[in-house]
């Protein structure tokens, strides 16, 4: 009886065939993936996804790694070190590892078991000498403290808290371009945020809350220059205007005020009207008078402006609210109070 079995070897060569086959056809047609960039802020194209530059923990690695390569260039770094030092244990460092290796910034040693061994490739280099250069660029940083604190608040508080906004430094949003946020440059970005009114500052400062308009620009994504420069189709107001002495004086009568932002100032105007009229009567020292009918000339320029601005409105009407409560339970003083709060309830 006839035995069968494999030809093990015409199977080999078979195999070996198939391979060569593969191959002329891969030379003849490559496989092309299309890779996405994005432009940097000094013009350069970056490979990979966006924001790696940008990303508080990746930056701050990829200079980490340059300190490391400039002591051992041809060694392969272990990033796991770079997490201890810095203490960030919520971080994966094989993760970190990974996501540089996708945006072709480093080279992984991949063994079964090992460490998150990696060396930094020509882009990563490149990528290194961009964030040098882009962390002394003022207007980006400013920019980015402002978008990620206001992230951070919205996270941390919601809109039901207050909170002290130095905590802000010390979490890992607080870098850019590798480089930590100072206190001045948080300052300065909430100077900016309260001014837009996207944040408060309640009667416990130094602590701040963010507003009802910050809270729908963290939904929107929270990048606040494209949400504060968004078209408004808000009402058109034809507004008349009493002058921060609560008179009309020369032709300021047909004064008309055409206001397509969706904030009605007429409330704030007549405020300040009002406390020109009676700021004497309010039995106010000499200098807190002059400094009172003062705020109250500024409210008054403000909402006769032609696009006035709901922060810094928000913050005179508050400035007048808080020293007509200061100056006593006298029926004037009530009554600024009460128009305080009419007119900051329109905002």
């Amino acid at each position: 009886m006839a035995r069968t079995g494999i030809n093990q070897r015409a199977i080999e060569k078979q195999m070996r065939e198939l391979a060569r086959g593969y191959e002329k056809a891969a030379r003849k047609h490559p496989i092309r993936v299309p890779i996405r960039t994005e432009t940097s802020a000094e013009g350069g194209s970056v490979a990979g996804r966006p924001g790696t530059e940008h990303h508080p923990v990746l930056s701050r690695l990829l200079l980490w790694l340059d300190e490391q390569a400039r002591q051992h260039p041809s060694l392969y770094v272990d990033v796991t070190r770079f997490v201890e030092e810095h203490h960030l244990h919520g971080e994966d460092p094989a993760v970190l590892a990974f996501e540089l290796e996708q945006n072709d910034l480093v080279k992984v040693a991949r063994s079964f078991g090992g460490t998150p061994d990696v060396h930094l490739t020509d882009a990563g280099r490149a990528a290194i000498h961009r964030l040098k250069k882009l962390k002394k660029d003022r207007s980006a940083r400013l920019r980015y403290t402002m978008n990620t604190y206001l992230k951070w608040l919205f996270d941390t508080a919601g809109t039901q808290e207050s909170v002290n906004p130095s905590l802000f430094l010390g979490t890992t949003a607080a870098y850019f371009a590798g480089t930590a946020i100072s206190g001045d440059e948080m300052r300065e970005a909430l100077a900016h945020l309260t001014d837009l009114d996207l944040v408060a500052r309640p009667t416990t400062a130094p602590e701040v809350v963010i507003t009802a308009e910050g809270a729908r620009c963290a939904l929107a994504g929270g990048n606040v220059q494209d949400y504060v420069n968004q078209p408004r189709s808000g009402a058109v107001y034809n507004n008349y205007m009493p002058n921060a002495k609560g008179v009309i004086m020369g032709d300021q009568h047909n004064f008309t005020q055409n206001n397509t932002d969706g904030v009605d100032p007429t409330l704030f105007a007549q405020l300040a009207g009002y406390v020109g009229q009676v700021s004497s009567t309010l039995g106010m020292s000499e200098a807190d008078r002059v400094e009172l009918e003062g705020v109250a000339e500024d409210l008054h320029e403000e909402a006769t402006s032609a696009s006035p601005a709901p922060g810094r409105l928000r913050q005179l009407a508050s400035q007048l609210r808080d020293t007509l409560l200061q100056a006593g339970t006298t029926i004037a003083a009530t009554m600024g109070v009460q128009m305080a709060e009419q007119a900051l309830a329109t905002l």
